[in-house]
């Protein structure tokens, strides 16, 4: 249901040179992208999967017209913290999902319906930024189950 976006080769041009130690440019896909429909109309979550088939990377933010903040959520021993950043490794994932690392939407600024597409910007370190179109599900949506 979510298409996967594919971004090869962005953020940067072949003569640039980085301080990092690997050359190769990162080659992100997002795909199993959802929201559930809020309960409330001040919040939302969001989920994803970022695959990356290249050089390493990093999630430094996210923005959506959606709300007035995005921030990024990491889930530890059952707590949620706030963090600054996720390390996209290369060739390897960098998941979202329930009960672990998400998204929080603040200060919405409408309660999404289930059906809904909300636009969302990921700001990448290397990559620059790749829009994502979420689909709102239901409140209670389990990507396992598909309800």
């Amino acid at each position: 249901m979510a298409a996967g976006l594919a971004l090869a080769g962005c953020g940067g041009s072949a003569g640039s040179s980085s301080a990092g130690s690997s050359s190769a440019k990162p080659a992100l896909r997002i795909t199993s992208a959802y929201m559930p429909a809020p309960v409330t109309s001040d919040m939302a979550a969001g989920f994803f999967t970022v695959t990356n088939s290249g050089g390493a990377d990093t999630l430094t933010s996210v923005t959506s017209a959606l709300a007035g903040d995005v921030t990024l959520h990491s889930t530890k021993g059952g707590a949620m913290e706030e963090e600054k950043s996720f390390a996209v490794p290369a060739d390897g994932t960098l998941d979202f999902a329930s009960g672990g690392n998400h998204l929080m939407f603040e200060k919405l600024t409408h309660k999404p319906k289930q059906g809904e597409k909300v636009a969302v910007q990921l700001h990448f370190a290397k990559s620059g930024t790749v829009t994502v179109e979420i689909p709102v599900k239901s409140a209670t949506y389990n990507p396992t189950t598909g309800h």
